[in-house]
């Protein structure tokens, strides 16, 4: 075989015959002879083997990996399961337990990620040769008996590091290790877990809101009086041009149904504001495709959800017909189908379709949104 290393006699050098036949130790040996590899110390961690001591540094190791997976799955049922939809303060158990769910998928996931760390270094300090040796330098690539005698010297450390026969180790390391990955992937995927299709008669899926109408009954707009009782419903004379109103999805068949009542003011993609824009300014509206019918003469109803993160966009600036984010400063023309005029918001605030009962004179919602509330799951149509 070729010399790569002219410090080396060809003599020295056993052919690839004999290379194949050496056992690791051989190998070994050989690589730290020719690598002129002086080794100072290669001590045992554990020359007496099946000590107090040494299994009690196993069981350190085992601990924190057994409790990286115990807290990587615990991350994962807290991340899907525990109540993380808003809970109003009216109801203190549920929103304390709301009150919760953050703080609790960070201590989980990070207890984790600590558990993993910490048993990587135990392993390392209490069962890894702590060996200290000495190697000269040389340029050029690796040769193939460079390779091998590597290769040796690798397996020799996994071989020194009793890591074969430790499978108290081994098994947690892998448990904590899986569950970790498991809560990771959780973490990375959790937003794409529901099913943005389904669509269940309570509209819990992402197709459609609250705001959606079934079997013929009408969707009015309420607002929200700081009562959960009283139902306020709204009409055109109820308001003066340059006015806003905050309303939410009722139906009538929910008046006495207390926790329905609850779920309609409280679900993320309820709130819409109401507009009367003034007579002047109706004049210079400029609408969306395929929406031209959504309002209901000077009156004109988008989502509160800001399409850039979800905030609410509660503010209504009369003077200049905009509305305004207050998380990160996106704005809205209220005049112009509610498209984004500045900000870090892309996308246009989704238009509700209103209308009036002609029975009760209350305004309704004549269908449900036909894009995406808040940040999108799917491309708008039109």
């Amino acid at each position: 075989m070729s010399n790569d290393n002219p410090s080396r006699p060809d003599e020295d050098l056993p052919t690839d015959e004999e290379l194949g036949e050496m056992s690791r130790d051989e190998l070994l040996r050989l690589g730290g002879k020719l690598d002129e590899v002086q080794i100072v110390e290669y001590p045992d961690p554990w020359p007496v083997k099946g000590t107090r001591a040494e299994k009690r540094a196993e069981r350190v190791v085992a601990m924190w990996f057994g409790l990286a997976g115990l807290a990587g799955l615990a991350f994962v049922v807290v991340f899907l399961w525990w109540p993380y939809q808003y809970q109003p303060p009216n109801d203190p158990e549920a929103h304390f337990l709301y009150s919760l769910y953050t703080p609790l998928i960070g201590l989980t996931l990070g207890l984790s990620i600590l558990g993993v760390g910490v048993g990587a270094i135990a392993y390392t300090k209490k069962f890894l040769p702590h060996e200290v040796v000495v190697q000269q330098r040389h340029d050029g690539g690796s040769s193939e008996l460079d390779k091998q005698t590597a290769a040796a010297h690798l397996a020799d450390a996994g071989g020194r590091s009793t890591i074969a026969r430790r499978s108290m180790i081994k098994r947690s390391a892998g448990f904590g290790l899986g569950a970790f990955g498991l809560a990771a992937g959780v973490f990375a995927l959790g937003g794409f877990i529901r099913d943005p299709w389904k669509d269940t008669e309570n509209h819990e899926g992402l197709w459609h809101t609250r705001w959606q109408p079934e079997n013929g009954e009408k969707v009015f707009l309420r607002r929200s009086t700081g009562d959960a009782h009283e139902i306020s419903l709204v009409k055109p004379e109820d308001m003066e041009a340059g006015s806003m109103e905050t309303v939410f999805p009722f139906r009538e068949t929910d008046r006495h149904d207390e926790e329905a009542l609850n779920e309609a003011m409280k679900s993320a993609d309820s709130p819409v504001m109401l507009i009367r824009l003034r007579p002047d300014d109706a004049t210079k509206v400029v609408k969306r495709e395929g929406q031209e019918d959504f309002n209901f003469g000077d009156y004109y109803a988008y989502t509160k959800i800001c399409s850039h993160l979800g905030c609410p966009t509660s503010l209504y600036e009369q003077q200049t017909n905009r509305i305004l984010c207050p998380c990160h400063q996106s704005q809205f023309d209220a005049l112009h189908y509610a498209k984004p005029i500045f900000g870090p918001a892309t996308r246009a605030l989704a238009q509700l379709p209103i209308a009036v009962d002609p029975e009760t004179g209350y305004f309704y919602a004549r269908g449900d949104f036909i894009e995406a509330v808040g940040p999108a799951f799917w491309e708008r149509k039109s």
